[in-house]
């Protein structure tokens, strides 16, 4: 057992046991122990590889989609142009390389980074190192806000219930011989849930993330309120319903209770609950990543960048197009959603 898989043992023998948010919360973000604290995660020698991480491609487009919105939206100055949970910086670095000739518009963005990690914070230094960091988006100034949030909505604590009756039984970790275990609540109504009693059926599974509506609502109210808009990517879908849990741990599935801090805990994003905070902006359509991708040129982009490439190098490149865009691969897992204001259009790739 880890240090942390320790801590949380004597926690639920002295207090009971953890909701299960409560136990992703210690696991990815305890300040000595948690995942996200102590490592940087990402690539080949991490538990994962993220699509900024895949190719430089990935961020290009994401940078360019953002500049054609503020141009489309009268070129508004100054701006805030963040990214939430910006793992290395890469994704933003190549944003910012993209859109360097779109005449006025680096000079009118400020860089900011929502991150809780130290460590990630000092990769991201290196590749951003005018960047403000902030500890949550709340803390963003009040101008144009032009958000980039890929791969962060998943790694939020989710709590997991499985209906019995006109009740719900909710997923806990607690103890089993001394060991870590998941077990169920007693049944009991949960307000949250109400509207869910009406499409789930006796004993399955439905997924609520508690932090997602206070993000998602800050965020709208402030593209409403000043312009700008939000890029959302993320696996997930409409709707939750199903237990999509998971650990990773060197880039395969492992038991989430084997050894607490040190594999990545996510959960599939429930599109339909950010399209819900959403108001009073709008959101687009839900749209597949490799759909997106497409319409915004990768491909065109992925053949210009092949040019003087060979062997392994070219290789390499044209697994990686495909792997962010193919629907076996990327392309129809993750899923793209904005939210914009709503006297304006959704950003490029993206429709109303």
């Amino acid at each position: 057992m880890t240090a942390l898989g320790d801590l949380l043992i004597a926690r639920i023998a002295r207090t009971g046991p953890l909701s299960l948010a409560e136990f992703m919360a210690d696991c990815l973000m305890h300040p000595q122990h948690g995942y996200y604290a102590t490592r940087d995660p990402f690539g080949a020698a991490g538990d994962f590889i993220t699509a900024p991480e895949i190719s430089q491609m990935f961020g290009e487009l994401i940078g360019l989609s953002l500049a054609q919105a503020w141009m489309d939206q009268g070129q508004p100055a100054p701006i805030t142009l963040a990214e939430l949970g910006p793992g290395r910086g890469t994704l933003m670095a190549d944003a910012l390389h993209a859109t360097r000739s779109v005449p006025g518009f680096h000079d009118a963005l400020t860089v900011h980074l929502v991150e809780a990690s130290p460590a990630l914070r000092q990769s991201q230094a290196r590749l951003i190192p005018d960047a403000i960091w902030h500890d949550s988006a709340n803390t963003l100034p009040d101008t144009p806000l032009f958000v980039i949030a890929n791969e962060f909505f998943d790694a939020l604590p989710i709590r997991q219930f499985v209906r019995q009756g006109d009740g719900w039984r909710e997923k806990m970790v607690g103890l089993t011989d001394g060991a870590l275990s998941f077990g169920l609540s007693a049944a009991a109504p949960i307000g949250l849930l109400q509207e869910r009693l009406k499409d789930v059926q006796e004993g399955e599974l439905v997924e609520h993330c508690p932090a997602l509506p206070a993000i998602t609502t800050a965020l709208s109210a402030r593209i409403e309120s000043y312009g700008g808009c939000a890029l959302i990517i993320d696996y997930g879908d409409w709707g939750s319903l199903g237990d999509t849990f998971q650990a990773l741990r060197g880039h395969d599935h492992t038991d989430p209770l084997t050894a607490p801090g040190q594999a990545d805990l996510t959960a599939h994003v429930d599109f339909a609950a950010i399209a819900a905070h959403a108001r009073p902006a709008k959101f687009s359509r839900l749209t597949p990543q490799g759909v997106f991708l497409e319409r915004l040129g990768i491909t065109g982009r992925a053949q210009a960048l092949a040019n003087g490439l060979s062997d392994d190098a070219l290789k390499s490149h044209v697994a990686a197009h495909r792997r962010l865009t193919h629907p076996a691969e990327m392309g129809e897992l993750f899923k793209v959603i904005s939210i914009y204001p709503s006297n304006a259009a959704p950003p490029p790739g993206l429709e109303p």
